[in-house]
């Protein structure tokens, strides 16, 4: 009798009680926040914005150096981590991406695997997030001040919403949180936990209580802001005797006659620049000195409120016991331009918009102080975090789970050696060519075919490889280097053979296909034929400028 009463009680208890002793998983990510924008990673601005807070998960927990997004752009990037999918499996291949309810998979296998799913902050994937148990997420960008959110109400997706007159988003993105967690959170199970910041995506609104913070600093510039080597870029991004660097690639000074910081910022933030500023008053290079430091003090004004709200859900976590059994993660969707080659936003698979900051800390199983060149994807976050749940993974997932690596710091003897990137949204907003390439430890080798879905609004076609160890700031492209020509046709190869493994078969867009094949090989027929597009490219653009024509739809047409 006490043996079939032990066996009741067991069928009926419940599964979250199972696993009430599984860690928490604490999500955190940031839009547009660059690597070099965080302390830990020792870059330029390490000691004139600190930020220790982040930087505590490091020292506390792992960093990651090589991590990267799939395809730099907020909806595609969001849409990795999501679905573990690449953006030609997931659909998600630009900026009108969306995950739809049931199809959320992240949410839905920590759903059944026994953990209470919440969605606070920047969503951008359109759909509502149906698939978690709760969700208070910004409409698409979002605002800074005065933000509201969508919530589950009686009315239809899109209609239930909260507003938060007088604060900032990131300050009140981590109140929801906060108050979540105090009265949201049910306690009998486990919590995953998606906290997303608006924060620093462009235009940058800090909380009005950073204004003065770095207002005296002078913020250090790279030097690739200043010096373009002759052997940087490729016709793909120069033109034709560099007749498309004008053209190509939004820019902080004066460079792109279509769109600049130049041009933007001083309208959006006149405390930033001299009083009654006119750039006709002064040299590009103190226009662009402007311009850069006005942009920097901005973005580092909205990773300071980042910062400094991460420090009050560490403070709660630690009040409330909670901290040690919460795995806490904080990344980016994508790295950002900081002023490099004079460019800025994302997009690029340039290192600065390619790479994502990643720390995680869990000291029960995590070592403390640990930094890792093993290079993970986006892909891989969520089949991770499913692993450390203890969910199932589905087989859609093509991403890879790390966790043997952060538990026993060995990076597994099959683990990837190169990362994939697309990006498809050709020349759309800022100017950037499509283009896709392969990233390893040692080299990176891009290809710009220069063409829309359709094949159309062609740029000219163009191969870039930059030695990462020797030349890691990508100043020197060294494709057509006589030296670099086995190695060319080895990392072509490679990256072929990693176009077909993760499915990215031309399929999608076949139209675009073509004109990947086309200039694969990249002969002088095809440089001839390149030159031309270039000079016709040049042609169409200085027409659409003539006629006032700023923000032409180019990732779609001919």
């Amino acid at each position: 009798m006490m043996r079939t009463l032990l066996l009741l009680l067991l069928v009926s208890v419940p599964s979250t009680a199972m696993t009430a002793d599984r860690p928490n998983i604490l999500y955190i990510m940031s839009d547009d926040h660059a690597a070099p924008a965080i302390s830990a990673y020792g870059s330029r601005l390490a000691e004139v914005a600190p930020t220790p807070n982040i930087d505590r998960l490091a020292k506390e927990g792992a960093l990651f150096t090589n991590a990267f997004c799939t395809n730099s752009i907020c909806s595609p990037s969001r849409a990795c981590v999501m679905t573990g999918q690449y953006n030609h499996t997931n659909g998600a291949f630009d900026l009108s991406g969306r995950v739809a309810p049931g199809e959320q998979m992240l949410a839905i296998q920590m759903g059944k695997a026994g953990y209470q799913t919440a969605m606070i902050g920047k969503w951008h994937l359109h759909h509502e997030p149906a698939d978690f148990d709760y969700y208070c997420v910004l409409p698409g960008q979002g605002k800074y001040h005065d933000p509201e959110f969508l919530v589950r109400g009686d009315k239809p997706w899109g209609k239930n919403k909260l507003q938060f007159p007088g604060k900032h988003s990131s300050d009140a993105i981590t109140d929801l949180t906060l108050d979540w967690l105090k009265d949201g959170w049910d306690q009998e199970q486990p919590f995953f936990l998606m906290h997303h910041y608006k924060a620093p995506h462009d235009y940058f609104e800090n909380a009005e209580r950073y204004e003065s913070y770095l207002a005296d600093v002078q913020i250090p510039e790279p030097d690739t802001l200043w010096h373009r080597d002759p052997k940087f870029g490729s016709l793909a991004t120069r033109g034709a005797n560099d007749e498309l660097l004008p053209h190509i690639g939004t820019s902080i000074g004066g460079r792109n006659l279509r769109r600049s910081y130049l041009g933007d910022l001083p309208s959006l933030y006149p405390n930033e620049f001299p009083k009654n500023f006119d750039p006709a008053n002064y040299s590009d290079e103190e226009n662009t000195r402007f311009a850069y430091q006005a942009y920097l003090k901005k973005y580092l004004r909205c990773v300071k409120g980042i910062d400094d709200n991460l420090g009050r859900l560490l403070q709660h976590l630690e009040q409330t016991g909670q901290i040690d059994n919460t795995i806490i993660i904080y990344t980016g969707d994508q790295g950002f331009m900081l002023g490099e080659h004079d460019y800025q936003d994302k997009r690029w698979m340039f290192e600065e918009s390619q790479r994502m900051p990643f720390l995680v800390r869990y000291p029960k199983s995590i070592p403390a102080g640990k930094r890792y060149d093993t290079i993970i994807e986006n892909v891989d976050y969520a089949p991770t975090m499913l692993a450390l749940a203890g969910a199932e993974i589905p087989a859609s997932v093509q991403g890879r789970s790390f966790k043997s690596l952060l538990e026993t710091g060995d990076e597994p003897a099959d683990w990837k050696q190169a990362a994939y990137y697309r990006y498809w949204m050709h020349m759309a907003h800022h100017d950037n060519p499509g283009h896709l390439g392969i990233r390893t430890k040692t080299h990176k080798l891009i290809y710009f075919y220069g063409c829309n879905y359709d094949g159309g609004y062609q740029t000219p076609a163009g191969w870039e490889l930059y030695d990462l160890v020797n030349d890691p700031q990508e100043t020197r492209n060294l494709y057509d280097d006589p030296d670099q020509t086995e190695r060319v046709a080895e990392l072509k190869a490679q990256l072929a053979r990693l176009r077909q493994s993760v499915g990215d078969d031309g399929s999608h867009h076949p139209k675009c296909e073509a004109i990947v094949q086309e200039f694969w090989d990249y002969d002088e027929a095809d440089r001839a034929k390149a030159r031309k597009i270039s000079h016709q490219y040049l042609q169409r653009r200085l027409a659409e400028l003539k006629a006032g024509k700023l923000n032409t739809r180019t990732w779609q047409g001919e």
